[in-house]
């Protein structure tokens, strides 16, 4: 509701014993004794490696392009899919992977500090992080920072605008960074960022709650997302024990209880918000409102939307479905993204040059969040037995989907990373995900094999 490679034998070099050494104790490279699952969390740890290490002639001061290079957004990287990684490379425990995380969490504070246009805390929803020759024949030849020291704002595909949910996970991800480091730069930055949202999502219509964001025109958006409050839950839950400053306590309820009106108690589901601030939103229904409400809640009043989500939204993906490009002789098992992609149009694009959906595409994405969320239920043996069944489909994905992918026109290690979707998925609110290998699946990935939850405040 966010790739790059090992760099050549100059930047090794250049990085020397820093993060470039670091990256052997991520990945746990050369262990004769490891398990199959730390072998499958070692490929993903490289991948993100990769990913922000894609373009080593551009600056230090960088962060992950999100999607292998065939998803066509070259050089992007999301907000949200770096914070994500910031936090799977702070669930690994290591010197390397802390060392990673500081120099992604760094490069959101240098976005925050020399954004082109804005000096109030915000992020952007994307960045570029290197070069590329748009669409239309247009070049985009800088890294994420430019010469003139602004970073590089994701015009071309308008990345522009800044998503209370994306500004909150990248708080949360400073926040963590402050807890785990003690450097008081990113605590500041999670600040910044939860008084941006503060003046500039709070509300005072009848449900509540905080609202969508801003556009790219700095125009304030009408929609208030459970997803988003749900995230500013953690976000100023972590700010009130950090700062120990109590208005902080009065925004998390403020938050909350705008997430506690979008409950059916009937169902037992969370619904995805408000147009109109007046309205709830009864349809498409997305996993995430779903299984991030126990994540950062941990209410037992409301944890059936666990089974809501495992029983209503389960697919079974295979090469005989109409619209799979999954190959022959596999299968895998998940969530998708929401009811409306149960129902999507399998005659149709899922958008202009894209291709066919598969009703039963597997959200690699969701079926991590729903895992992690399961396991940290611990209703019984059950829930755990479940969760490894859901993280085995993701690491056969890791094996098995994405192969050949690049990053920064560089080939990606063998089988690193999770893809973002089985086959084409239409989301229902109007855009897809596809089988490319994805900063933000991988990053859940780690984080539900390590029983990692980035939502609890």
């Amino acid at each position: 509701m966010s790739g790059r490679r090992h760099p050549a034998p100059s930047r090794r070099a250049l990085l020397g014993a820093g993060l470039g050494a670091a990256v052997i104790g991520v990945t746990g490279a050369g262990s004769a004794h490891a398990s199959p699952a730390a072998f499958a969390q070692a490929r993903a740890h490289a991948f993100l490696t990769a990913a922000m290490d894609a373009y080593p002639d551009h600056g230090t001061t960088r962060l992950a392009q999100s999607y292998a290079d065939q998803a066509g957004l070259f050089s992007t990287a999301f907000t949200y899919d770096n914070a994500l990684a910031i936090l799977a490379f702070i669930a690994a425990r290591t010197t390397g992977g802390r060392d990673r995380a500081v120099a992604l969490g760094d490069a959101l504070l240098y976005a925050q500090a020399h954004d082109p246009v804005h000096d109030d805390g915000r992020l952007r929803q994307g960045y570029n992080v290197g070069p590329y020759t748009f669409y239309d024949g247009s070049r985009q030849p800088d890294g994420f920072v430019r010469a003139d020291a602004t970073v590089n704002v994701g015009t071309q595909f308008g990345f522009t605008g800044t998503a209370v949910g994306d500004m909150a996970w990248a708080g949360i991800a400073l926040s963590a960074l402050a807890g785990r480091t003690g450097k008081r730069r990113f605590l500041e930055g999670a600040v910044r960022i939860g008084e941006w949202i503060e003046r500039n999502g709070r509300t005072d219509e009848p449900l509540g709650g905080y609202k969508f964001g801003v556009d790219g025109g700095n125009q304030k958006l009408p929609f208030t997302s459970t997803e988003h409050n749900t995230d500013l839950v953690c976000l100023f839950g972590r700010l009130a024990r950090l700062t120990r400053d109590r208005v902080w306590l009065e925004r998390r309820a403020r938050a909350r209880e705008f997430v506690e009106r979008m409950w059916e108690t009937d169902g037992g589901f969370f619904y995805t918000g408000t147009n109109d601030g007046v309205n709830i939103n009864t349809s498409p229904i997305p996993e995430d409102t779903q299984t991030w409400t126990w994540l950062a809640l941990g209410s037992r009043a409301h944890a059936g939307s666990l089974d809501w989500a495992a029983r209503e939204l389960a697919v079974f993906d295979h090469a005989g479905r109409r619209n799979s490009t999954v190959p022959a002789g596999q299968s895998y098992e998940g969530v998708t993204f929401g009811s409306a992609s149960l129902l999507a149009n399998e005659d149709a694009p899922i958008a202009d040059s894209q291709p066919k959906p598969d009703r039963n595409g597997v959200w690699f994405e969701g079926t991590a969040h729903l895992a992690l969320a399961l396991r940290e239920r611990r209703g019984g043996r059950g829930d755990e037995a479940r969760a490894r069944r859901l993280i085995g489909s993701v690491e056969r994905a890791q094996d098995l989907l994405g192969g050949g992918q690049t990053v920064g026109g560089r080939a990606l290690p063998e089988r690193a990373g999770v893809v973002s979707a089985s086959s084409p998925l239409d989301t229902g609110f109007g855009f897809g995900y596809y089988p490319y290998r994805h900063v933000g699946a991988t990053a859940w990935y780690l984080m539900a094999a390590t029983r990692f939850n980035p939502l609890r405040a």
